[in-house]
């Protein structure tokens, strides 16, 4: 794994693929945090999009997983230094650490399973950002309009 620890949070609706995803983990004796939520009564996903967001730096990756991934992933990208990437299929989530150097990613607790989001996670965590003519193209996202 390219960094020391990932946080992992999900809203109710990503709440059983979160619990299968830290079991995964554990077994795999990689370090984590669990955000939240801690059961699948209905919540506010953007309030687990935050706390995650507010958590990543230089050493960490995020997992966030809602039902689609797409409301906690807009979430979390509202955020200064999120590059947060919503992958159904592990080439994405490959291509996203490649060439964008994403540092969360979003996944649909509704949309894929168990393995497909093991591979993807794989892919994200184990691929090194390529640098060279990326590098400028990922200053270019930041900026105040």
């Amino acid at each position: 794994m390219l960094k020391e620890k990932i946080y992992i949070a999900s809203d109710h609706a990503g709440f059983y693929l979160k619990e299968k995803i830290c079991a995964y983990l554990k077994e795999k004796q990689i370090k984590f945090e669990d955000l939240g939520t801690n059961s699948a009564n209905s919540c506010d996903y953007p309030d687990f999009a935050h706390l995650l967001a507010s958590k990543i730096d230089q050493n960490s990756f995020g997992i966030l997983i809602c039902g689609s991934g797409i409301g906690i992933s807009i979430t979390a990208n509202r955020h200064k230094n999120i590059r947060c990437a919503l992958c159904q299929e592990s080439l994405s989530a490959k291509l996203a650490r490649k060439h964008n150097d994403a540092n969360v990613l979003a996944l649909g607790g509704r949309l894929i399973g168990t393995d497909m989001a093991i591979e993807i996670i794989e892919n994200f965590i184990q691929t090194p950002f390529e640098k060279g003519r990326h590098i400028k193209r990922i200053q270019k996202i930041e900026v105040d309009l």
